[in-house]
């Protein structure tokens, strides 16, 4: 996204999600006669070119944007003068790093390690929450703007969004996932005691169910297969198109499941669809019993930092008890991995992490008022829309929409 004013130009790439939109367009409306709102990168380039024209320098522009916006963002750019540059929100919610080609003569940013592997690039360190990191030709130099007493990065990264060959914190994603399979066995022994065989919902149930293998000692069978050419993200699709393309994207291999007990290894469960699906293939191809071991905790909430499940009404977990999700989906049992094995595995504490679509405690004050007003009126019957903050009913914004108010409360 790109943005110019008075002779000053910047370009901006943008991963995550704002939740004060409504503010924002109004400010940036106000001040850019020609502004048409099209995206959150499109808010973010003209807020950061708004202070740019006031006469600030980048750092002092870009903490001003820091404390302006209440969300998920990392964010790397460059200026009309050349200034490449990366800032990440006060609590990093989502992944950015920095790297390097051997020779010095590359310096780059990433959202995950893989790309700057795949790139000949070494890895030299992750963003901190709050900081701003410009490069040049003598390097990075990294510039603390916003101290926050708390890190809230996205666990969900862990068990779906990052690719399993990324790295966090020198270990890999797919080493996390696995620990995740052998957690849910430790979890659930008598389920793993009634079962012939592991199948995984391709791809990211496959590093779990390599886990699950390694501490129960069952057979792993790869009895599902993923079609490579359709690549849509069944999740954020519409209801015929998500029906449409789990149908098409995973086959079951029948002869390999009939009269078995299975238990399949899934990354998550959203809505319910994908999970329905497999297992009504499951029981058509003669699975004798189906156990579905998740990987990510029950998802009670909507996210408001960059995953499209932004409603109650979406989510199969707000209004279904475990015992009555396995009865939706067609599952013998449905068999989540708890909270606290999921934030040991990572190797991170309960507070360095934003699980707040399965705690229902956000780390931002105005995704927290949004998620309540939102949770008080779908107990009452109202019908959501989408996401509130788009909506004509807004939640007014508390008087800092990303620091003072939630820093006060940790």
């Amino acid at each position: 996204m790109t943005a110019e004013a008075n002779g000053i130009k910047v370009a901006v790439s943008f991963n995550g999600n704002i939740v004060n939109t409504q503010q924002l367009r109004e400010e940036m409306t106000g001040n850019f006669m020609d502004f048409t709102c099209s995206c959150d990168s499109d808010l973010v380039c003209h807020k950061l070119l708004l202070e740019l024209t006031k006469g600030k320098e980048l750092a002092s522009a870009v903490k001003t944007v820091m404390e302006s916006l209440d969300g998920a963002f990392s964010v790397l750019g460059i200026t009309g003068n050349g200034d490449f540059f990366a800032f990440k929100d006060p609590h990093g919610v989502k992944p950015l790093c920095a790297g390097h080609s051997a020779d010095g003569s590359i310096y780059a940013f990433s959202s995950e390690t893989v790309s700057l592997d795949i790139n000949g690039l070494v890895r030299d360190f992750e963003l901190n929450p709050g900081e701003l990191v410009t490069a040049s030709k003598d390097g990075f130099r990294r510039q603390q703007l916003i101290e926050n007493p708390r890190k809230a990065f996205c666990a969900f990264e862990y068990a779906y969004f990052s690719r399993p060959d990324s790295r966090f914190d020198d270990r890999y994603v797919y080493e996390i996932r696995e620990e995740f399979g052998r957690n849910i066995v430790h979890e659930f022994p008598q389920i793993v005691e009634d079962a012939d065989i592991i199948m995984s919902v391709p791809e990211t149930g496959d590093d779990p169910a390599m886990g699950v293998h390694e501490a129960s000692g069952l057979r792993w069978e790869r009895a599902s297969r993923r079609h490579r050419y359709v690549t849509e993200r069944a999740f954020i699709l519409l209801n015929d198109e998500r029906f449409s393309t789990i149908d098409r994207k995973v086959n079951i291999l029948g002869p390999k499941v009939a009269g078995k007990r299975v238990i399949v290894t899934e990354d998550s469960i959203v809505r319910g669809d994908t999970t329905k699906i497999i297992i009504d293939k499951l029981r058509k191809a003669g699975a004798k019993k189906v156990y579905m071991f998740v990987t990510f905790p029950r998802i009670i909430g909507p996210c408001f930092y960059g995953i499209d499940m932004s409603s109650y009404g979406q989510l199969i977990g707000s209004r279904h008890s475990t015992e009555e999700i396995a009865k939706i989906i067609g599952a013998d049992a449905v068999c989540y991995q708890s909270i606290d094995g999921l934030v040991r595995a990572t190797g991170e504490s309960h507070d360095d992490l934003c699980m707040a679509c399965i705690t229902g405690k956000y780390p931002t004050s105005l995704a927290q008022k949004m998620a309540d007003e939102m949770k008080t009126r779908f107990m009452n019957g109202y019908t959501e829309k989408g996401r509130i903050y788009e909506q004509n009913e807004p939640v007014a914004p508390p008087t800092c929409q990303n620091c003072a108010a939630s820093d006060k409360a940790n």
